[in-house]
């Protein structure tokens, strides 16, 4: 195989379908009434592929598919132009169950493990990375079961070292082990940095100043994000607010992902961290169930941005 060059190469790991059910005044021990259902084919890395493919961007993903189920993924890609870098492994992709309340505006999450990829699928899996090339590369989500815990801070190693730039979405330990390898960028969430940090954050000064003590330590940008809050954008020279307008919000799934690829667009636009902030905020309000969904540029006059 020739080596392929994309603006973007997206790792995922453990995709998932995603069978979102829409059930206002949702309570758990109870009867709930389902007012609308979807299913689609996601997963933190499959959703910021697509993301930045349909910014216009080459892209490829790559990842583990289970056989049994792969033709969603497989159309989706199709759809977008996007490259299918997956290894195929025996069994299904897993499937995620959201439970959306919009009377309450919140998300519950059921997550299966999904399938388990031999010694053999992780290895096809690294040859198939070793021979794409790109200017960015996002590790995004979960694992599978026995897949290394150290294997995002192999892979970012492994990146780096090739001259592409790093983006890694996870949390725990994961997250743990892939900042030894220092990636370009990581997008916790406050929960999330939290874990990582062993800290209880209460404020917003005490998120800028552990964000800080990353970027002090390797990491080029940290990006936290904090719901209706806002998020922080850190690098060594600047730290904004992005603040975002208030909307009807139906749910807030694949927010995140958006953020991530928003940011990764504004860097191969070359945008600076005014603009990257105020663009990957925007993104991730595309992914929000409002209706119609404005393109991101329509969002920018309404985001506050903050100097700190």
């Amino acid at each position: 195989m020739n080596q392929a060059v994309f603006d973007c190469l997206s790792i995922a790991l453990n995709p998932a379908i995603d069978h979102s059910l829409s059930i206002p005044h949702f309570a758990a021990g109870k009867v709930n009434r389902v007012a609308a259902e979807e299913s689609r084919a996601a997963g933190k890395g499959v959703n910021v592929g697509v993301a930045v493919a349909r910014a216009g961007f080459r892209v490829a993903v790559s990842g583990f598919l289970g056989e049994d189920n792969a033709g969603s993924f497989e159309s989706l890609f199709r759809k977008y132009a996007v490259v299918d870098e997956c290894v195929r492994i025996a069994g299904s992709t897993r499937t995620g169950i959201k439970i959306t309340d919009p009377a309450s505006q919140t998300t519950t999450d059921i997550n299966f493990p999904g399938a388990e990829p031999t010694a053999a699928n992780v290895a096809e899996l690294r040859e198939r990375i070793a021979k794409l090339d790109a200017r960015w590369a996002v590790l995004a989500g979960s694992l599978p079961p026995g897949v290394p815990i150290s294997i995002y801070e192999e892979l970012t190693a492994d990146l780096i070292r090739r001259g592409i730039r790093v983006a890694v979405d996870t949390s725990d330990r994961p997250l743990q082990f892939a900042l030894a390898a220092k990636p370009s960028v990581i997008k916790p969430n406050i929960h999330e940095l939290e874990a990582i940090t062993g800290r209880a954050l209460k404020s917003q000064a005490a998120v800028l100043r552990t964000a800080r003590e990353l970027v002090e330590g390797g990491i080029e940008c940290v990006i936290v994000s904090m719901g209706a809050e806002g998020a922080l954008f850190v690098t060594a020279s600047e730290a904004l607010l992005a603040v975002p307008p208030q909307l009807l919000i139906r749910t807030t799934v694949g927010a995140g992902d958006a953020m991530v690829a928003g940011w990764i667009t504004a860097s191969l636009r070359g945008l600076d961290l005014e603009k990257a902030a105020r663009l990957a905020t925007a993104f991730s309000l595309t992914a929000i169930d409002v209706n119609p969904r404005p393109e991101p540029r329509s969002y920018f006059p309404c985001i506050q941005i903050t100097k700190l």
